[in-house]
């Protein structure tokens, strides 16, 4: 299926040396607001008290929220938890004040802004298991890079597949930098967006560079560039379809799906918007900069095309019947 078709081939790598300057400047801002701001990691890594609530009818997040930021934890994550009428807060470890009594804040603020609030459960977690829950994060992370590097290894031939790597790991990194600037609360669900994104932007390398490989066998005059500006721009239809549903999905999820996937939804939303420009103007410039070639991709197809052309043109002898006798 294809929205438009563009007749003319699109220089883009002309354009490689600045989208790959554009990249790298990013790329180094990111390590540094990663260095000197670090990751602003919620509950699920630093430790605190979860309390559970029920009321009668539908909860009102936003004046419990107001309830909760009345008596200073303005860090605290508000949400409906299994039903409407359920609601699960997330409190930051404070050293200074005890669970019980901190519980107990939370709760006579949360009964005075509504009478029929019932506090079912106040679970403490500690730093232990935050520490436990940051490097499982952390190892499910490597484990999915080493997966997705050796998948591209065995599929394509190594500088593509180099180039792919480098692509996605750019990906993460700018995304770990916008929520290290902005100082955006970094939890497990914004790390399952991260996971997410490395997929994506993976699956949309394989398809550039399946059509650049594709062009190689088909383009046989063709120079490098205009194999992969081809390339690029015969799957520009199927970009744009692909990226507009599913930032569609992921925007419903921005706007209306409230707090809890607020952050999950603007990592995706990065995740989508950079993955396409890494995949296009990052990966195929270092590819083309690595020295692929056709000879890189199809091996001795050309000498195997001559060797059968020399024996299609070859004089046939026929046998005389002195030779059988």
């Amino acid at each position: 299926m294809e929205l438009f078709r563009i007749k003319n081939d699109i220089p883009f790598m002309s354009y490689g040396r600045l989208t790959t300057a554009i990249s790298l400047i990013t790329f180094i801002l990111a390590i540094f607001f990663l260095a000197t701001r670090g990751l602003n990691f919620g509950v699920d890594f630093t430790g605190g008290t979860v309390m559970e609530v029920n009321y009668p009818q539908a909860a009102d997040l936003d004046s419990i929220r107001k309830a909760v930021d009345s008596i200073g934890l303005k860090e605290a994550t508000v949400q409906n938890f299994g039903s409407s009428k359920d609601v699960l807060i997330r409190l930051p470890a404070k050293s200074d004040v005890s669970v019980a009594k901190l519980s107990e804040q939370v709760k006579t603020a949360l009964v005075a802004a509504d009478a029929k609030a019932e506090v079912r459960r106040v679970e403490a977690v500690g730093a232990q298991v935050g520490n436990e829950l940051y490097e499982n994060g952390a190892l499910a992370l490597f484990f999915v890079v080493v997966g997705i590097m050796l998948y591209l290894w065995m599929r394509f031939e190594w500088r593509f597949a180099l180039a792919a790597i480098i692509a996605n790991m750019h990906d993460v990194v700018i995304i770990l930098g916008f929520f290290a600037f902005f100082q955006w609360e970094f939890n497990l669900t914004v790390l399952a967006a991260v996971l997410a994104v490395l997929g994506y932007s993976v699956n949309e390398s394989v398809v550039v560079f399946d059509r650049v490989r594709e062009n190689f066998r088909k383009m046989r005059k063709a120079t490098v560039v205009q194999v992969i500006d081809n390339a690029i721009t015969r799957t520009m239809s199927r970009t744009v379809i692909t990226h507009a549903m599913t930032q569609t999905m992921v925007g419903s999820m921005l706007f209306f799906g409230g707090e809890v996937l607020h952050n999950f939804a603007l990592a995706l939303t990065i995740g989508i918007l950079f993955g396409i420009y890494s995949s296009v103007l990052v990966a195929c410039p270092i590819a083309m900069w690595l020295g692929v070639s056709r000879a890189n991709l199809i091996g001795d197809i050309d000498k195997d095309k001559k060797e059968k052309d020399g024996a299609t043109n070859e004089k046939v002898v026929e046998p005389h019947p002195s030779d059988f006798a």
